[in-house]
């Protein structure tokens, strides 16, 4: 063999070596991700939301396998293969004071800058309110989830198209008019209706926006009444009241409800007394609501809403999409769900014609039979 071929064996020996040598040498640089909750882990909504971010970042490979999302379920944290994925809890339905809720969020964002997260999920109305206008402009990518109505009120994004900073995400619109027409056509004779909320923001949100498409003529029925207070005696007192003066309710929210000391009710407490004392038939805005009892709802997914921000999650940290010119959307809605245990108490019987796409057999705030 020439001088040459020998020379050229050798420098492609010696390229292939470095090569291997270099890539061994590499390490893996794992995503570090942060996810802070507005609530608490025992809350329906916050457990659907969990499922569906988990499940859009098991599609990307953030987690590994199912086993990996039970471990970060439990235990609010995880180290996988690609990432180290942390969760912490502003439990803002139990620490509903303004004060506390921002002295959690100092003591979060404190957290959050000793993780330096390559990516920031901010779950609801008050982590993406107090924790996003922290991090508002810094250099983390942040993505929330859940916001009622509109992120712009939080000044987090400039618009909906154009949100023009570090910040975008998922919002929730509400299917209100496809829940009363759900209503309509489990219980055609409904003609009037009367909303049952507390007075918290997603509370008012929901009444406003209700209000507005009654106002609209857009609703399949009439609105009588809006009830809006976080005292429960009398929240009960009109929700007994009204019962004689309309057709259904929509139930809009209850979380917010305290006694005359100012101890929060749980929700459970709130649905088990309205499905023991209200005998009329109701529309919800949540499906979670459908699992404690109420009748019905067009669900405004919060399994949904947790995908969808793993999905924008994945384009920023794996196509280097820049959250300022990514679009804030809202999902498809949920299941048209309907709550068998409470339809039977109402004397109403389920048909196929009702269009009814998940039934709940039974109410998860009523004991078992």
């Amino acid at each position: 063999m020439s001088k040459k071929g020998i020379f050229f064996i050798l420098a492609a020996i010696f390229f292939l070596a470095s090569a291997g040598s270099g890539a061994a040498q590499e390490p893996l640089v794992k995503k570090r991700i942060v996810v802070v909750s507005s609530y608490h882990r025992e809350y329906l909504w916050t457990q659907e939301t969990n499922e569906g971010l988990c499940a859009g970042l098991l599609k990307f490979g953030y987690f590994d396998d199912k086993e990996q999302i039970a471990l970060y379920t439990a235990k609010d944290s995880i180290e996988t293969s690609k990432a180290g994925i942390y969760k912490f809890w502003m439990d803002t339905k139990r620490k509903k004071s303004k004060e506390n809720q921002a002295d959690m969020a100092l003591q979060i964002a404190e957290k959050i800058r000793a993780i330096s997260p390559d990516l920031l999920f901010l779950g609801d109305d008050n982590a993406a309110n107090y924790i996003g206008n922290i991090f508002l402009d810094s250099k983390i990518p942040i993505i929330f989830w859940g916001v009622n109505n509109t992120p712009v009120k939080y000044g987090l994004v400039d618009s909906i198209e154009k949100p023009g900073h570090n910040v975008t995400g998922v919002y929730q619109t509400g299917y209100y008019r496809e829940s009363l027409q759900l209503l309509k056509r489990i219980v055609p004779a409904v003609k009037t209706y009367a909303i049952l909320s507390d007075d918290t923001s997603s509370g008012r949100s929901h009444t406003k926006k209700i209000s507005l498409l009654n106002h609209r003529g857009e609703l399949p029925m009439n609105l009588v009444e809006s009830v809006s207070t976080n005292d429960y005696s009398s929240w009960k007192r009109k929700a007994l009241e009204l019962q004689d003066k309309v057709d259904a309710f929509f139930v809009a929210q209850y979380s917010g409800l305290k006694d005359r000391k100012g101890n929060y009710i749980p929700p459970e407490e709130v649905a088990a007394w309205y499905l023991t004392n209200i005998h009329i038939p109701e529309a919800a805005v949540l499906g979670q609501f459908v699992a404690q009892g109420m009748l019905c709802s067009a669900d405004d997914s919060g399994f949904n809403q947790g995908y969808e921000a793993a999905v924008i999650a994945h384009d920023i940290l794996a196509h280097g999409k820049d959250p300022g010119s990514y679009p804030v959307r809202t999902p498809g809605r949920g299941a048209l769900m309907v709550n068998r245990q409470r339809a039977e108490t109402l004397g109403i019987v389920l048909t196929k014609n009702m269009a009814i796409e998940k039934i709940i057999d039974r109410a998860l705030s009523l004991p078992k039979e």
